[in-house]
C-alpha cells in the first residue's frame, strides 16, 4: 500500500508558496492561486532566499508596507540568479491578497516626493499582475505623467528608470522585472469594445493649445 503522506509531501513542495484561502473569484487573479502568477522556478527561488525568510515570511497586510517604504530600487533577478527585495515584496502581497481598495490606496497615497515612489512602484506591479485590463489601464496610466527617477537592480548590474517608462512597460511588454505577465487587450482593442474612452495626449492638448494661439 502506497504512503498517502509522501503523496501529500510531495505535493507540498512542487506547490511552495501558495496563497491559503485564495480569492480568485473575488479578486480576479486570472482564475488561478495569485503566487503562481510568479513562474515556479522563480516562486523557488524566492522562497529560498534569505530576504524573504527573514523579512517577509511573517508580514501582514499592515506590516508589509513598512517594507515596501524601506525598498531602494525595482528589479527582478540579480548576481547568480537571486530574487530582489521588490520581487520578494511582490510574491508576499501575492500571498496575502490585500483588499483592491488597499491596493489603490498603495497607488495613489504617493504625495510626489521620493519617499514613496517604490510604494507606487511595488502597487502598480500587482496592479499589472492581477487586476482587469480595464482598471489596469485606468489605474497606471496617469503615471506616465510621474517622471522621478528609479533604481533597477538586474543580473546586468544596476541602471536607471522613470515612473512613466516603467509603467508604460508594463502596458506594453510581456515581461517585467523576469516576470511573465498576464495577457491584457490592448487599449485600442477595450476602446473599440467600448470598455475604455480613448485616452487625452498631453501632447494632442499642447498641439491644440499652440493651434487656438495661432489663429488668435
Amino acid at each position: 500500500m502506497a504512503d498517502d503522506s509522501q503523496g501529500d509531501r510531495s505535493r507540498f513542495y512542487s506547490d511552495r508558496g501558495l496563497a491559503r484561502d485564495a480569492k480568485v473569484e473575488g479578486l480576479n487573479y486570472h482564475g488561478i492561486n495569485p503566487a503562481l502568477l510568479i513562474e515556479k522556478i522563480i516562486r523557488e527561488r524566492i522562497l529560498d532566499s534569505l530576504y524573504y525568510k527573514d523579512a517577509c515570511f511573517a508580514l501582514t497586510s499592515s506590516t508589509i508596507l513598512d517594507r515596501i517604504v524601506a525598498l531602494t530600487y525595482i528589479g527582478g533577478q540579480y548576481g547568480a540568479q537571486k530574487p530582489t527585495e521588490f520581487l520578494c515584496l511582490v510574491f508576499k502581497l501575492l500571498q496575502l491578497q490585500p483588499e483592491k481598495e488597499i491596493v489603490v490606496e498603495m497607488l495613489k497615497s504617493d504625495d510626489g516626493g521620493e519617499e514613496w515612489k517604490y510604494l507606487r512602484a511595488v502597487a502598480a506591479f500587482y496592479v499589472r499582475l492581477t487586476f482587469p485590463a480595464r482598471e489596469v489601464y485606468e489605474l497606471l496610466e496617469p503615471f506616465y505623467a510621474d517622471y522621478r527617477k528609479l533604481r533597477v537592480r538586474h543580473l546586468g548590474g544596476w541602471s536607471l528608470t522613470t515612473m512613466d517608462q516603467f509603467v508604460d512597460e508594463l502596458l506594453r511588454e510581456e515581461r517585467v522585472c523576469d516576470i511573465a505577465l498576464p495577457r491584457i487587450p490592448t487599449r485600442m482593442m477595450l476602446e473599440e469594445a467600448g470598455e475604455l474612452e480613448a485616452r487625452d495626449s498631453a501632447l494632442g492638448s499642447e498641439v491644440e493649445e499652440s493651434d487656438d494661439e495661432e489663429e488668435a
